[in-house]
């Protein structure tokens, strides 16, 4: 296994993820643009927002969510399931169905309770059905064109989420904060790309660090669904076992975790996301929490986000992730990305329906 030769990436990497990866702050920077030339009906009274989606489609919410957390005038939820939560009722509460292929079918379901008791509507995907049941449910219907696997349409799941919270005024404008973001992942890839030879590549290195380890990703505010992020790519990429964790809420629980059982915890590689846009004592939880760790005898290591701000912060450090779990799937030698075992779940659903 050498991931400096070009050859055996190409070799492994039949469907070009790599392609995905390389081109995360060009999407993100046309999902914006893309969320100001798409139709949204002027609304007001929102007091609520539910955006309900699942996997890929579900992480792009979820790091609108903690962005948007210390800024958003009103409650925000990213909902993973069938239904809606018995609250979201009425036009005061907005429903963003967000699904990468429109098909999916938890969030088709949530669509059609959130239609039927009156919610406001907004759909995010490719076209499916879930675009035939916005249009004839006079929603407001968002497609942006993508062919590859959801998990690499992050950008346009948060970044056209992002737009319309702009648009909806739930949100100040923030053009020149995103576009500070692009920059740092640029900036970023230029020291961690494919063709930055391993002993100058910090991504290379740290998937070095993670092979034949289970990994656990600890993050806190802005970071936290990086974490989460880090975690799935991970899973989906290398197809390796992997969790998440967030803080402050691990310093009530899962530190007590630490002793058994001893050879499996002997495993483990705790990665902890910093980054100085987070509250100090979630910074000085973050620290003390390693230290702990490393107390116990566990392995640790620290990732710091790069960027001055918490978008910055929070693109750079999934964007370093993606590239991460791209070499550790290379490591491992299996292709990033196919999804067997996620393909032959959805077959047997359906077979059962």
């Amino acid at each position: 296994m050498n991931l400096d030769d070009l050859s055996y990436i190409k070799q492994i990497d039949t469907q070009d993820m790599l392609g995905e990866i390389d081109h995360l702050p060009d999407q993100l920077e046309a999902a914006w643009k893309l969320g100001f030339e798409q139709d949204l009906p002027q609304v007001s009274g929102i007091r609520s927002v539910v955006i309900a989606g699942m996997g890929g489609s579900a992480i792009g919410a979820d790091l609108l969510a903690a962005y948007a957390e210390p800024r958003c005038r009103v409650p925000v939820i990213v909902h993973r399931d069938y239904g809606l939560p018995a609250w979201a009722q009425g036009p005061e509460t907005l429903v963003i169905a967000s699904s990468h292929s429109g098909n999916t079918e938890e969030t088709l379901d949530a669509f059609e309770q959130a239609q039927a008791r009156g919610c406001r509507l907004m759909t995010v995907s490719t076209g499916g059905k879930l675009t035939q049941m916005g249009t004839e449910a006079g929603a407001a219907v968002w497609t942006f064109q993508h062919s590859g696997q959801p998990r690499a349409a992050v950008g346009y799941s948060f970044g056209l989420l992002l737009a319309a919270f702009v648009r909806l005024g739930l949100l100040e404008d923030v053009s020149a904060e995103l576009q500070n973001a692009v920059t740092a992942m640029r900036a970023q890839q230029e020291r961690i790309n494919v063709s930055v030879p391993a002993v100058n590549n910090p991504a290379k290195r740290q998937a070095g660090q993670l092979m034949d380890r289970i990994v656990v990703v600890i993050g806190a505010e802005h970071l936290a669904p990086v974490a989460r992020r880090w975690k799935g790519q991970i899973s989906e990429l290398a197809k390796a076992w992997g969790q998440f964790e967030f803080l402050p809420e691990a310093n009530h629980n899962t530190l007590a975790g630490t002793e058994y059982p001893e050879e499996l915890l002997s495993r483990l590689m705790v990665m902890f996301l910093r980054g100085s846009a987070c509250h100090p004592r979630n910074q000085l939880r973050l620290e003390l929490t390693r230290r702990a760790f490393m107390l116990q005898g566990l392995g640790t290591d620290p990732f710091d986000a790069a960027g001055d701000t918490a978008l910055a912060q929070q693109w750079t450090a999934l964007h370093f992730g993606d590239y991460m779990a791209f070499y550790l799937a290379l490591a491992y030698g299996v292709d990033p990305t196919p999804i067997a075992a996620l393909e032959s779940f959805k077959a047997e659903m359906r077979r059962s329906s």
